[in-house]
């Protein structure tokens, strides 16, 4: 026997209007019956951290997922809508990992990798192209090749004529190998230079002096064939016992007073420090409403974000306009430049200026 079912649908027209009443009243409320987890991040208790075994190599090892640290001091101070968003799980990595940059006269790779790991790489670079490498400094971070004049692969390199007219100027390439900027990143740099004879040392890098259009476009082009060096060999880098002893000392550091940030302190020539506060306001999604770069200041809209934005009736409305809150300020002193963040006069809201400098620190740093 076949059983066969009928399944019918029979809704009054009018049964669809109470639910759609109830989902009206739970958007107009802001869904309050979904938990607020938004304080647990502050009131998590801190973990022990780990410990690797004492024949491990510390270099080899990193965060999978970076945890941005907050100090007892600044969690009390905290509103709900101003608790620090965990960091990107690729916050260490760069979005491409070997990039050219310039920036007032200067040029340099940046890279996602330690010096200490980069410095024989680019020895050998040197060494496979013809360069050569007559004095090096793994402490100043300085590698200097051999006059290039006499390489028939290091002239092709660098574009020199295979029939000169005349005498031609002798010419030697300086490697400079720095932490950068950003933390676990290095920078490495290109310089040539003309000199009488083949040198005896090691000559000084010049930070002050500028380079010709000619020299940067050299650089450049080192630097990129550099880059497709390091990338065909990464699965080959090794270790520099001898670039242990590099400079090391950040460039960004936040110095605090009672465990409140007071300033941020960069030793980077002034052109440079500009735009990094300016890239770091950027990712940090901070508006800036005005700036002047010959009198160092930004001026920000650093509001909490429910201030900022139109809440539950930005669908009918556009954002509020970005209002001038706080002032960041570049101060020259010798060769450092100090990042300092005052609240504005005519704004009246909580001053919020130390959360900002902890918040470009980490964007900058």
């Amino acid at each position: 026997m076949a059983f066969r079912f009928r399944t019918e649908n029979r809704k009054s027209p009018h049964s669809i209007r109470p639910v759609t009443g109830l989902m009206l009243v739970l958007a107009i409320t802001g869904c309050s019956l979904i938990e607020d987890r938004s304080e647990r991040y502050i009131d998590e208790p801190e973990g022990e951290p780990l410990k690797l075994p004492e024949t491990a190599d510390e270099g080899k090892f990193t965060q999978v997922m970076p945890i941005r640290e907050i100090s007892a001091a600044d969690s009390g101070r905290m509103y709900r809508d101003s608790i620090p968003n965990p960091p990107d799980m690729t916050s260490d990595i760069l979005d491409e990992n070997y990039v050219v940059e310039e920036l007032d006269g200067q040029i340099w790779l940046l890279v996602n990798d330690v010096p200490g790991r980069l410095w024989p790489a680019v020895t050998n670079y040197m060494n496979e192209n013809g360069l050569g490498v007559a004095y090096d400094s793994p402490q100043l971070g300085l590698l200097q090749s051999e006059l290039v004049n006499f390489s028939k692969q290091a002239r092709e390199l660098l574009e020199l004529s295979d029939n000169p007219d005349g005498e031609e100027a002798r010419m030697v390439v300086l490697a400079r190998i720095a932490p950068g900027v950003r933390r676990k990143t290095t920078e490495i740099q290109f310089r040539t230079f003309e000199v009488e004879g083949d040198p005896d040392e090691l000559l000084a890098w010049g930070n002050q002096e500028r380079r010709s259009e000619e020299q940067l476009s050299t650089s450049k082009r080192l630097l990129d064939d550099l880059a497709g060096h390091l990338e065909e060999r990464e699965d080959s880098k090794s270790y520099s016992r001898a670039a242990l002893g590099m400079v090391s000392e950040p460039l960004v550091r936040l110095v605090s007073e009672n465990e409140t940030p007071q300033q941020i302190v960069m030793t980077l020539d002034y052109g440079r420090a500009w735009a990094e506060v300016s890239r770091a306001l950027d990712e940090a999604d901070v508006p800036v409403v005005d700036l002047n770069r010959d009198e160092g200041y930004f001026y920000v809209d650093f509001r909490p974000e429910s201030d900022r934005e139109s809440g539950w009736f930005s669908w009918f409305s556009d954002d509020p306009e970005p209002e001038h809150t706080f002032d960041v300020q570049l101060d020259q002193t010798g060769g450092e430049i100090a990042v300092t963040v005052e609240r504005a006069e005519d704004y009246s809201g909580d001053d919020r200026s130390s959360e900002l400098l902890s918040e470009l620190f980490e964007y900058l740093y």
